[in-house]
């Protein structure tokens, strides 16, 4: 055991015996997050209960020199909610209360441990709602969306976790509180509320947050177009951006994760002859504008190729279009024991050229690779089935990874949208930024916490390192 007894004690007195977790059986349950390819036991686990509790866990770590890794509900798909045998993890499930539904401004005051979804379903009778909406909603937390700045497939309209909070109190890794930013979101000083939200747990732990509540659209239309090529429905997605039309959301799915979808329990009658679909969303508080921009869509689809144009306007209806792009990652859970989620981001111009890249990418490694992502916003997340306990595997789809990351960057993209640096991209972080850019981002890191404590080994390289150390590729 390398956390001090005297640690340990001190942290069993000020949460309670029971939330503080050291044996190997325990530690276990937190060695993955939903990165498949990465495992690491943290010295001990605290599970703090309040907002006070937090507050004593931190200083109580400060005053040993004990590295910690704030973690939510644990389904982060970057490896950055590990902590090292060395570090306590804390675990920030149990500050899950909304503190305050405020209706007429049109914000709440949540804690970290909040799940994305419960927010939604305690404010919908004021008629409002949390707009981003990642895939893991049902058990993400508002906490984890602030550390990766979390998206989701209405991020296109209404944008990505940054653009919906408007206050943070963190307790930094010394356990100092402070309060970033300011419950009406006046930009008063630097925007140090935008600087915390993506850190990934690296300055330190929001004990409470302030989001803004957006009203819940009256009137909502789902269209699902069928396309014979992926080239087809990648112009397809450039030529609805380019009419004008700001989609709430515009999805797609490829082959491979139809053939997935439709051999499941989740099948949503996707036509199993299709090389891709495109999922669309219009919405507003105005019917006859919504009923514009759907007649928009569709006919832009149709010309650029749609095979076959579906809308649905009943709740009942747009289920059934949703449904196996909801329910993807579950149906691709059937074909492999695990599977790798990536997420890189490119120009919606180059997304047939990308797209067919990434075919070649899995021909040559052998593998199976499923696209299912966010094609208005040119968000990819290629899902690669795997088996982590084949090594030579496991070594083929890092090598697969990477080049596919490179490819992304050299048509103008970068190496993450919504799932953050973590661990497994840590390496590839010289290829975006120069060492210049890289070390300001360490010394902005310091900033917030000079013993580098929190998060350590995550988000940004410790030391300056060079493109040519990336490994991968050929």
């Amino acid at each position: 055991m390398t956390i001090s007894a005297d640690a340990l004690e001190k942290l069993q007195s000020a949460i309670g015996k029971e939330w503080v977790l050291s044996s190997r059986i325990d530690l276990e349950t937190y060695a993955s997050d939903g990165l498949p390819t990465h495992h690491a036991l943290p010295g001990a686990v605290a599970i703090p209960g309040t907002r006070e509790e937090l507050i004593a866990v931190v200083k109580i770590l400060f005053g040993f020199g004990i590295p910690f890794v704030a973690r939510g509900a644990g389904t982060g798909l970057s490896g950055g909610a590990l902590a090292g045998e060395d570090a306590v993890l804390i675990v920030l499930t149990r500050l899950n209360r909304v503190l305050e539904i405020d209706p007429a401004n049109r914000r709440a005051v949540v804690e970290p441990g909040v799940v994305n979804v419960r927010l939604t379903e305690e404010t919908e009778q004021f008629g409002l709602h949390f707009a981003p909406d990642p895939a893991s909603q049902s058990v993400c937390t508002i906490g984890g969306n602030v550390a990766e700045n979390a998206g989701g497939p209405h991020c296109l309209k209404y944008g990505v976790t940054t653009d919906h909070i408007l206050s943070i109190e963190a307790v930094l890794p010394d356990g100092e509180v402070v309060e970033l930013g300011t419950p009406g979101g006046e930009p008063w000083g630097p925007d140090l509320v935008s600087l915390f939200v993506g850190s990934e747990g690296a300055f330190g732990i929001a004990t409470r947050i302030t989001v803004r509540l957006t009203p819940a659209p009256s009137f909502v239309r789902s269209v699902l177009a069928v396309f014979p090529s992926m080239r087809t429905a990648g112009n397809a997605v450039s030529n609805v951006i380019a009419a004008g039309v700001v989609p709430a959301a515009l999805e797609m799915m490829d082959k491979n994760c139809i053939a997935a979808v439709e051999a499941s329990s989740y099948s949503a009658g996707y036509p199993k002859d299709a090389e891709a679909v495109l999922i669309i969303e219009t919405d507003g508080l105005d019917e006859a504008a919504v009923e514009d921009d759907t007649k928009t869509v569709e006919d832009i689809l149709r010309s650029s190729g749609a095979t076959n144009v579906q809308t649905g306007s009943d709740p009942t209806q747009r289920a059934r279009l949703w449904q196996g792009r909801k329910k993807a990652f579950g149906a691709m859970g059937r074909i492999s024991p695990d599977l790798m989620v990536q997420d890189a981001v490119v120009p919606r111009s180059v997304l047939p050229d990308i797209l067919e890249h990434i075919g070649e990418i899995a021909r040559k490694y052998d593998l199976s690779i499923c696209n299912v992502f966010h094609a208005g916003d040119g968000n990819l997340h290629p899902n690669i089935n795997l088996d982590k306990r084949d090594a030579a595997l496991v070594d083929r789809v890092e090598k697969a990874s990477a080049e596919i990351m490179r490819a992304c960057i050299e048509v103008g993209g970068t190496i993450t949208g919504e799932h953050g640096v973590g661990t497994e991209k840590l390496h590839l972080m010289p290829l975006v930024f120069d060492s210049t850019t890289l070390g300001v981002m360490r010394d902005v890191r310091r900033a917030f916490d000079p013993s580098e404590l929190a998060n350590p080994g995550k988000a940004i390289p410790e030391e300056p390192t060079t493109a040519s150390a990336v490994s991968g590729g050929d």
